[in-house]
Formats: structure tokens, C-alpha cells, sequence
């Protein structure tokens, strides 16, 4: 008895030992909240606005926009306009960001203004349809413009822009998973690339500006088309290019000191990117008519082939760089927004699981990436924007209301930035155009189709969140067990404790 009672004693000792080097060890064991020490500044804040917005969106909205009013004058208005409404739009989820501190964009907003359902709906449709979508246009956009050079004269093989964009998105998400600084250092640099076409661009504008090249800004509003319609759909692909603005509200955990650094990376960057997109698009008129940009198969690359030949294979490689760097942003972003929607069990329980060894939401961004890759087998870019852009302003607009309902209703919540709720107000009802919109001017059923999906949602929240079937628990949790091992993932509290 006494050899079993000191054998007792001393393994007791050394579960003592073991417990103190756990906790002597806490602050090495940083979970996804402390990893952020990446965002101790503003600048990368500003750094993860500017590399996410711009991306492929001002190398394909131009063209578009320019078709839905068919003028110069009234297509730079729509490009400051635009700039406009995305600054109003974030000054709003500043508030929110700052009154509620959570990851997940939209997400835990919607809960607590309008509880569980809504904010369902949201991460239904953002993890299935709007988010993957997004993702896939970009690296979509990115293999048209890598491939272009190789084929000159016709267009790329569909076969060989799809691969290339299911490429993309296969490195990117192994970047994010295998590392939060990683992800960081290469969203750095590839702003800093795509910022040096957009500063080629724009220079070489304002050098043809002082030579004089001006004929195309004369009578700029002449022979414009002007109607609700034709502006709303001009602003919906406008808004595409400035899709992005609400990015650093799905990180606003690994902001230090959020309450300074979220809205002064959101009052410097937009606006940064306003400027940019107005003075990129005033450089395109100045070597292009309205009729040669609407022509023109890649505005950029034309725009390149008559300013800086011979050395105009520059273009389609910075531009590959910009769609990369959007790509990665968003590929950072939204993988919290699965794991938040998993963390308040509205999706897979592994989905809110985070990597041991790396502290990243690996398996949501591998899940993500996964369905943005099923996104690229149909690879039609402008159809994708289309359901895209609709689906994503009914969740813009709600999250908007989201704020005005909580003025009233969540008075206590402490509020760091308070905007005056006329802004509000103005983003709601052009939510609302702009849901409209593309129903009025050209009614479809694939309308319709996006809506019964969004609606699908309750069905799949009532079955599985709601009610929580036994028979669907017991099929996946041997899942959840096996894939836990394999991707070496665990739960946050318990990397935390």
C-alpha cells in the first residue's frame, strides 16, 4: 500500500508539473483573437481595404458601366457615386463594428438585431452562393488575364482558363490555412503590386492630360442615356468593382484597438480607391472613345498596347496581381465568417474548429475554397455577378436596417462611433433600388431561383439548427472525429485553455 500510495503521490506531482508548464505556456498558445498582432496598425488595415477592392473590378466594371449610360460625363459620375455610397455603407458597419466587436461581417449583426433566422440566411447564402462566387469570378478574371498573353489573337481555351482559376484558389487557400501572417505578408505585397499599375495608369493619364489629349471629355454628357434603370444597373456594376468596403468587419476581433483602427482604415481607404478608380477610368478616355472602350476586349491591355509599347506585357502581369491580391483578401475574410457561423453552431461543428499547430479557421477556408471551386465548372463570370450583386444587397440592406432597428431597440449597447441616422437611412433605400433594379429592367427567373434558395434556408435551419435531429448528430460526429484528426484541429476554447 505504501508503494501504491507514493506511486499515487508522485503522479500527482507530476500532473501538478505538467498543469503549471500548460499555463507557463498560455501566451504561446495565442488563439485566432491574439494572432492579430498583424493589425497593430492601421496601415494594414488600410492595406487589407485597398488589396481587397481593388481587384479585377476596374478592369471589367468600366466597360459596363460605360455600356448602361453610353457617355463619359455620366459614367465618372456613376464612378464617384459609387464611391459615395460604398464610404456611407462603411461609415454604417463602423458603428456596428465598433458597438458590436465580433468577427463575421454581417453575421452577428443580424443576430442580434433580428435574431437567429436572419443571421442564418445570411451565412446560408454568403457560404453557398455569394462569398464562393465572389472568390470565383476573381481567380476567374485572374486566369483570363494570365492566359491572354499566351494566346494572341483569339481566346483562351476554356479548359485552360478554368484550371488556372481552380489553381488560384487551391494556393491561396493553402496560404490562409497554413498561416494568418502569411496570408498577411502576401496581401501586402500584392497590394503593393497592384498599386503600381493602378500609379502606371493614372500617371500616364494625367501626362497624356497635360499633352492634351482631351477630345473625349468634350460634350461629355451628350447623347447620354438616362433613366432609373439604365442608372441602376450602371451603379450595380460600378458597385461590383467596389465590392470589398465591408471586409475588415469580418476580422474585427484581430483588430487591436478596433474602435481607432476600423474607422480610419475605412475614412482613408475608400476614398483612397474612389480617386483611384476615377482618375484610372479618366486615363482610359484619354487614348479611348467611348465606342473603342466598348469595343476593347480588356480595357486595360488595349490601354497598355497604345501608352506603353513595346512594354505593355506589364499590364496583364500587374493586373494578374491585382486579381490575386483581391483574391487572397477575400479568401482571409471570409473564412472567419465560417467559422464565426460555425462557432454559434449554424453550420458544421468543424467548420468553427481552428489548427493547433498554425492558430488559422483552417477547415472554414478549406471548406470555402472547396465550393469556390464548384463555382468555376460553369465559369460564366457575368452571370455570376449578376446573382452575386442581388443576393448580396438584400444582406447589405438588412445589416443597414440592421443598425437603424438597434438605435431603438438596443439603446444600451455602448457606441463608439454614432453616425447621424440619415446615412443609414439613404444606404437602406438604395439597397432596395438596387434589389429591384435588375427586376424591373429585366425581369428573369433566375431571380426568382435566388430567392427560393435564400428561402431554402429555413427549411435547413429548422431540420438541422432548430429541432437537431438525433439521426443527424450521430452521422456527424464519426465525421467531425475523423476529419478533427486529420486536419489537427480542435475546438478555440480548448487551444485557449
Amino acid at each position: 500500500m505504501g508503494e501504491e500510495s507514493l506511486k499515487r503521490r508522485k503522479g500527482e506531482d507530476r500532473g501538478r508539473e505538467d498543469r503549471q508548464s500548460i499555463q507557463s505556456h498560455e501566451p504561446q498558445t495565442m488563439n485566432l483573437q491574439k494572432q492579430a498582432n498583424l493589425f497593430l496598425f492601421p496601415l494594414c488595415g488600410i492595406s487589407m481595404i485597398v488589396g481587397t477592392i481593388i481587384g479585377s473590378g476596374i478592369f471589367v466594371s468600366p466597360k459596363s458601366v460605360l455600356a448602361n449610360v453610353e457617355a463619359v460625363g455620366p459614367c465618372l459620375t456613376i464612378w464617384a457615386a459609387c464611391g459615395v455610397l460604398a464610404t456611407l455603407g462603411a461609415l454604417c458597419f463602423a458603428e456596428l463594428g465598433t458597438m458590436i466587436t465580433k468577427s463575421g461581417g454581417e453575421y452577428p449583426y443580424l443576430m442580434e438585431a433580428f435574431g437567429p433566422i436572419p443571421a442564418f440566411l445570411f451565412s446560408w447564402t454568403s457560404l453557398l452562393v455569394t462569398k464562393p462566387s465572389s472568390f470565383a469570378i476573381i481567380c476567374l478574371s485572374f486566369a483570363e488575364y494570365a492566359s491572354a498573353p499566351f494566346y494572341p489573337g483569339c481566346d483562351p481555351p476554356q479548359a485552360v482558363i478554368k484550371c488556372l482559376a481552380a489553381a488560384a484558389i487551391v494556393v491561396i487557400t493553402i496560404v490562409n490555412s497554413l498561416s494568418v501572417k502569411l496570408g498577411s505578408y502576401l496581401q501586402n505585397f500584392l497590394t503593393a503590386a497592384k498599386m503600381i499599375i493602378v500609379t502606371i495608369i493614372i500617371v500616364s493619364g494625367i501626362v497624356l492630360l497635360a499633352q492634351g489629349k482631351t477630345e473625349n471629355f468634350k460634350d461629355s454628357f451628350k447623347d447620354s442615356k438616362i433613366s432609373v434603370s439604365s442608372i441602376s444597373l450602371a451603379f450595380y456594376n460600378g458597385l461590383w468593382a467596389y465590392d470589398g468596403w465591408n471586409q475588415l468587419n469580418y476580422i474585427t476581433e484581430e483588430l487591436k484597438n478596433p474602435y481607432r483602427n476600423l474607422p480610419l482604415s475605412i475614412i482613408i481607404g475608400i476614398p483612397l480607391v474612389t480617386v483611384c478608380y476615377i482618375l484610372i477610368n479618366i486615363s482610359y478616355f484619354t487614348v479611348m472613345t467611348s465606342t473603342e472602350l466598348l469595343q476593347s476586349q480588356a480595357v486595360a491591355v488595349t490601354f497598355g498596347d497604345r501608352v506603353l509599347y513595346p512594354a505593355s506585357w506589364v499590364v496583364p502581369l500587374f493586373v494578374v496581381f491585382s486579381t490575386l491580391g483581391s483574391a487572397n483578401g477575400t479568401c482571409f475574410t471570409a473564412g472567419r465568417l465560417v467559422y464565426v457561423a460555425g462557432r454559434e453552431g449554424h453550420v458544421l461543428e468543424i467548420l468553427s474548429y481552428i489548427s493547433v499547430k498554425r492558430l488559422t479557421p483552417a477547415p472554414a477556408i478549406i471548406f470555402y475554397g472547396a465550393i469556390a471551386i464548384i463555382y468555376i465548372i460553369p465559369g460564366d463570370i457575368d452571370t455570376l455577378i449578376n446573382y452575386f450583386s442581388f443576393a448580396v444587397w438584400i444582406f447589405y440592406g438588412l445589416t443597414v436596417l440592421a443598425l437603424i432597428v438597434m438605435r431603438f431597440t438596443r439603446k444600451e449597447l455602448r457606441r463608439p462611433i454614432r453616425i447621424p441616422i440619415i446615412i443609414p437611412v439613404i444606404v437602406t433605400l438604395v439597397a432596395i433600388l438596387l434589389v429591384l433594379a435588375p427586376i424591373i429592367s429585366a425581369p428573369e427567373l433566375a431571380y426568382l431561383y435566388c430567392v427560393l434558395f435564400i428561402l431554402s434556408g429555413l427549411i435547413v435551419y429548422a431540420l438541422f439548427v432548430h429541432f437537431k435531429f438525433s439521426w443527424t448528430q450521430k452521422i456527424l460526429k464519426p465525421i467531425t472525429m475523423h476529419l478533427q484528426m486529420l486536419l489537427e484541429v480542435v475546438p478555440e476554447d480548448e487551444v485557449t485553455e
